[in-house]
C-alpha cells in the first residue's frame, strides 16, 4: 500500500526505500515494545491470549507488501529475542522462537500479497488479515507437528495455544482492517 502511495506521489525510489524501511523499524520496535507493554500487565497468560506481537506484523504486510512485510515479520521476533534475553527474560522463548519466525514470516507474506488490492479497495484489508492468520497459525501447527519428536512444543500444545489465543485473533482480525483503511484514506486524501 505505501509503495502505491509513494508511485503515485512520484518519489524516488531512494525515498521509497528510505520510508518503507523506516516504517519497518517503527513496526518491528511496535512488535517488541507491544507485548512487553502486554506481558506487564497481565503476564505472560496475557501474551497467549492477546498476541500482541501479531498486530503489527500483520500491519507490516498490509502496509509494506509482502517482501518488505516477510522481512519485519521474521526480524521482529530475533530482535525482541535478542533485547530481552540482554534483560535476563527472553521474549519469546527460544524454544519458541524459530517458530514465531516462521509462523509471523507467513502472517506478513500473506497480508502483504494484497497490499496492491488494498489500494484498490479498503475492504480487501479484512480477507487479507483472515487468511494470514489462518496460514501462519497452520504453519505454527504444522511446524509442531512435524519437530514434535525433537522440540518441547508438540502439535497439542501448540493447538491448545491457538485456542487460548482465539480471542487476540478475533480482537485483531477486526483492529487491523480498520487501522490499515484508515491509513489507506489518509494517503488517498493526501495524494488528491
Amino acid at each position: 500500500m505505501i509503495e502505491q502511495a509513494l508511485t503515485k506521489c512520484g518519489v524516488a525510489l531512494r525515498v521509497k526505500i528510505t520510508v518503507k524501511a523506516l516504517l519497518s523499524v517503527g513496526i518491528i520496535a511496535l512488535a517488541v515494545i507491544l507485548p512487553q507493554l502486554v506481558h506487564l500487565a497481565l503476564g505472560a497468560p496475557g501474551g497467549v491470549q492477546w498476541l500482541p506481537m501479531y498486530l503489527p506484523i500483520l500491519l507490516g504486510g498490509c502496509l509494506l507488501g509482502w517482501k518488505w512485510g516477510l522481512g519485519v515479520g521474521i526480524l521482529s521476533p530475533v530482535i525482541s529475542f535478542a533485547i530481552t534475553s540482554l534483560l535476563g527474560d527472553p521474549m519469546p522463548a527460544a524454544a519458541r522462537l524459530p517458530y514465531m519466525m516462521a509462523e509471523l514470516a507467513v502472517f506478513a507474506a500473506v497480508s502483504g500479497l494484497f497490499s496492491r488490492s488494498i489500494v484498490k479497495n479498503g475492504w480487501m484489508a479484512f480477507p487479507a488479515v483472515l487468511l494470514a492468520q489462518v496460514a501462519g497459525r497452520l504453519t505454527f501447527l504444522a511446524i509442531a507437528a512435524v519437530f514434535q519428536s525433537v522440540s518441547p512444543l508438540s502439535a497439542g500444545v501448540v493447538w491448545a495455544q491457538i485456542q487460548t489465543g482465539l480471542l487476540g485473533m478475533v480482537l485483531q482480525a477486526v483492529l487491523v482492517p480498520f487501522i490499515v483503511m484508515g491509513l489507506r484514506l489518509l494517503l488517498i486524501r493526501d495524494k488528491e
